[in-house]
C-alpha cells in the first residue's frame, strides 16, 4: 500500500474496509469530539457500520465520485480526510475531514487536504473544491483559511441537529487560485500547514 508522508512521524494512506477495526477504534476514541460536527452515517458504532462506511467511499471511489484516506501519526490512525463528492464532469467536488483530539495542532489535515486538493486540481482537473461545515465549528473554518479557501456564504438552517436546525458555511478554492497557492509555496512564500 503506498503511503504519502505528512511530517516526520505522519502519512496519508488509502483507508480501505478491510481497515474497519482501525478505523473503529480511530472513531471510539474520537466519537464524543466529532460527533457534533460530522454525519451520525459516519460514525460508525461497531464494526459492521464501520466497514459499510468505508465500503461506501470504497464504491464512490470506483464510480469516481469520492474517496477517503486515513492519517496515521506514529503508526496510529487518528483522522482522515475524504472528497464527500467528486464530480469529474463538472469540475467539483467537496472535501471533508475528521481528527481526534490528541492529533489536533499539528497541521495533520491542512497537509492532508493539499494533497488530495493538489491531486484533484492538478491531476483530474477539479476547478472548484468546496468545504462546507457547521458555521460554530471554528476549527475547520480555520482550516478552510489556512487552506486559501474564500467563504461564499451559509445555508442557514440547512440541517436538523438534534434539537435544532444549524448553519452550514460554504467555503471553497478555484484551481486558479490553489495553482497560485501553490505556486507561491514552492517558491517559498505561502508556507504549509501551519
Amino acid at each position: 500500500m503506498f503511503a504519502l508522508p505528512l511530517t516526520a512521524s505522519a502519512e496519508l494512506r488509502p483507508l480501505e474496509p478491510w481497515l474497519a477495526e482501525e478505523f473503529l477504534a480511530n472513531l471510539d476514541r474520537a466519537r464524543e469530539h466529532i460527533s457534533p460536527w460530522v454525519s451520525s452515517t459516519f460514525v460508525a458504532t461497531d464494526l459492521a457500520e464501520a466497514r459499510a462506511v468505508l465500503q461506501r467511499y470504497a464504491d464512490r471511489r470506483s464510480q469516481d465520485a469520492g474517496g477517503i484516506w486515513g492519517i496515521w501519526l506514529e503508526g496510529t490512525l487518528v483522522g482522515g480526510v475524504l472528497f464527500v463528492s467528486f464530480d469529474s464532469a463538472l469540475g467539483v467536488c467537496e472535501a471533508g475531514c475528521w481528527l481526534e483530539p490528541g492529533a489536533e495542532g499539528r497541521g495533520l489535515i491542512t497537509r492532508a487536504i493539499e494533497r488530495i486538493v493538489g491531486w484533484a486540481v492538478g491531476e483530474r482537473g477539479i476547478q472548484r473544491v468546496e468545504w462546507r461545515t457547521n458555521a460554530d465549528n471554528v476549527r475547520s473554518i480555520n482550516v478552510a483559511k489556512r487552506l486559501g479557501m474564500t467563504r461564499d456564504g451559509t445555508l442557514r438552517q440547512a440541517y436538523p441537529r438534534e434539537s435544532r436546525r444549524i448553519d452550514i458555511e460554504i467555503w471553497s478554492v478555484l484551481a486558479d487560485e490553489w495553482r497560485a497557492r501553490e505556486a507561491r509555496s514552492d517558491a517559498g512564500g505561502a508556507g504549509s500547514a501551519s
